[in-house]
């Protein structure tokens, strides 16, 4: 069985910056890309970005494009989201997901089978 926690959540004001961690554990293996979700109140769950973890290669969102940066540590078994220059915009719930055994980058939330609980960020002055 394959767990996601994500952690680095939380509220700052427009402009600052956040970092989002994503801890896997269990059946790794299979794993081969991972990707960050949003969902805001009364919105769909959009995706934000994602990497595929051999290859390294990576896809954004328009509206983060620039701002926003996606990274792997196969060692640790983690990804990261760096965000920065933040908007209220921004405000929604992360989540982490797992895509097992294809390493076609995508944001379509469909092809992603595990996820993880999610992370509240907050972007309010």
């Amino acid at each position: 069985q394959l767990q996601l926690v994500e952690s680095g959540g939380g509220s700052v004001q427009p402009g600052g910056s956040l970092r989002l961690s994503c801890a896997t554990s269990g059946f790794t293996a299979a794993v081969s890309t991972m990707g960050w979700f949003r969902q805001a109140p009364g919105k769909e769950r959009e995706g934000v970005s994602c990497i595929s973890m051999l290859f390294g290669s990576t896809v954004y969102a328009d509206s983060v494009k620039g701002r926003f940066t996606i990274s792997r540590d196969n060692a640790k078994k983690v990804v990261y989201l760096e965000m920065n220059s933040l908007n209220p915009e921004d405000t929604a719930i992360y989540y982490c997901a797992a895509r097992l055994n294809s390493h076609s980058i995508t944001l379509n939330p469909s092809n992603f089978g595990a996820w993880g609980q999610g992370t509240q960020v907050t972007v309010s002055s």
